[in-house]
């Protein structure tokens, strides 16, 4: 099994159920194929003596258990007139509603079933950051009440790069006297840093999807990992055409095509104009919220000035799109651009994009809002995030090139940090911290 954080998350959770007694069920939401069940089994198997996993995808017979009174006692008689050889442990059950989207009066039930201190419930699904109006799935069905208040949601993401390294071998031991160079600013040695530049390469290329990693580390076969992300991208693409309405069908197809094309410009903000020529917001403003929501990309927004809270400084009409997955960003490009990336031979415009792609993702999965700074025509901030209390830039650079946009930052609004992301070795002068790509999994 892969090791994947979130496993602490979940342990968090039921301390929280034991010793503070909170009163919430659990429900995880993310992007297909990240391992969303996965680690709820892993979890259930391990931490609980009884594990109850209901599939209402596979197993609609099963929504019957929410017909009728949804107390958590009704509910609990119903489970073991449906499921054979279910022992429930007071204290040590843990309940798994995968596919919820496909029950609604599972959805609603999660407030009752929430109070019973007795067990505890997991639920998770396809496409759950999607608003009920814009899925089109028959198979989804509307809750009569929204639990507000009663779950605590958790968003899952494909694998780090740190949990990548695991995957492939690198223990705890060595990662950590990489990040003893990290927290004391001395230079890592050459052969080390040889080693983690081509590292964070492979994973820019198998990217963090827990089937592509898994074999990978396995067999370390890119064209089995080729194939893999192949089958992802069109149960994408699938779902695309199941879950959006009419002919937005078309419109978020396409505009999830465009997403490559447009990083491989000049000009990374998202233009309609890459999807068709001539068309606006008006037209495709809803397939982009529709991706959005759905988690297949990651939304980063302008700022007007750089100053807390960037939310309030965003400019929602200017914003770049990013695959959720730099992996499957490399497999849309194809496979010489794969073999380019690996050998850092790739030139021209796409290798900034795919390089501004894997540290928007590696900077989402650790918790950081994604935003850019653009004043004028000329300069650029990839990203700004906020942290220990203040905005921090971040200059990102697939080579060791100079920095203008993020010294005339530094220049302007004197920020007590600001980095360049680069394939050199670490270094400091003055505010500005020069890091190599890989310990972006430091910030």
């Amino acid at each position: 099994m892969l090791k994947r954080k979130i496993y602490d998350e979940l342990l968090r959770w039921k301390g929280l159920r034991r010793e503070e007694k909170i009163k919430k069920c659990l429900m995880i939401k993310g992007a297909r194929q990240v391992g969303k069940s996965t680690i709820v089994r892993e979890f259930g198997k391990a931490e609980y003596r009884s594990f109850l996993n209901i599939d209402f995808f596979r197993q609609p017979t099963l929504k019957q258990i929410f017909d009728g009174e949804l107390t958590s006692g009704e509910i609990l008689k119903r489970i073991t007139a449906y499921v054979r050889d279910f022992t429930f442990i007071p204290g040590e059950t843990l309940i798994f509603l995968d596919e919820i989207q496909c029950c609604g009066n599972a959805r609603t039930a999660i407030k009752f079933l929430a109070e019973d201190p007795r067990f505890d419930v997991i639920s998770s699904g396809s496409l759950l950051g999607l608003t009920y109006g814009e899925d089109n799935d028959e198979n989804t069905e509307i809750p009569s009440s929204i639990p507000v208040g009663y779950e605590t949601q958790l968003t899952m993401y494909s694998l780090d790069f740190e949990e990548f390294l695991w995957a492939c071998g690198y223990d705890g031991e060595k990662i950590e006297i990489l990040r003893s160079y990290y927290l004391t600013g001395e230079t890592v040695p050459s052969a080390v840093h040889e080693k983690y530049e081509s590292l964070f390469r492979e994973y820019m290329i198998v990217g963090g999807m827990p089937e592509v990693v898994a074999d990978y580390a396995l067999h370390q076969d890119f064209n089995r990992v080729d194939r893999i992300q192949r089958d992802i991208l069109a149960e994408y693409r699938d779902d695309i055409a199941k879950h959006a309405k009419g002919k937005e069908k078309q419109f978020v197809r396409a505009c999830y095509d465009a997403i490559p094309k447009q990083l491989a410009k000049e000009q990374k903000k998202f233009q309609y104009s890459t999807v068709e020529k001539g068309q606006t917001r008006r037209k495709y403003g809803g397939s982009v919220q529709w991706l959005s929501d759905s988690a297949m990309v990651l939304s980063c927004f302008n700022i007007r000035q750089p100053y807390l809270p960037l939310m309030a400084n965003a400019n929602e009409e200017q914003f770049k799109l990013y695959i959720n997955d730099t992996g499957l960003l490399c497999c849309m490009y194809g496979f010489e651009t794969k073999q380019a990336v690996l050998n850092d031979s790739i030139m021209g415009n796409a290798r900034g994009g795919i390089y501004e792609n894997v540290i928007a993702e590696c900077l989402l999965k650790q918790g950081y809002t994604l935003y850019y700074y653009k004043p004028d025509r000329t300069h650029e901030i990839e990203f700004l995030i906020e942290k220990e209390g203040k905005v921090v830039p971040i200059e990102v650079k697939a080579g060791n090139r100079f920095t203008p946009s993020l010294n005339q930052y530094i220049d302007t609004y004197v920020p007590a940090m600001a980095l360049k992301l680069t394939n050199s070795k670490n270094g400091k002068a003055g505010v500005k911290e020069t890091l190599p790509h890989y310990m972006v999994m430091f910030l």
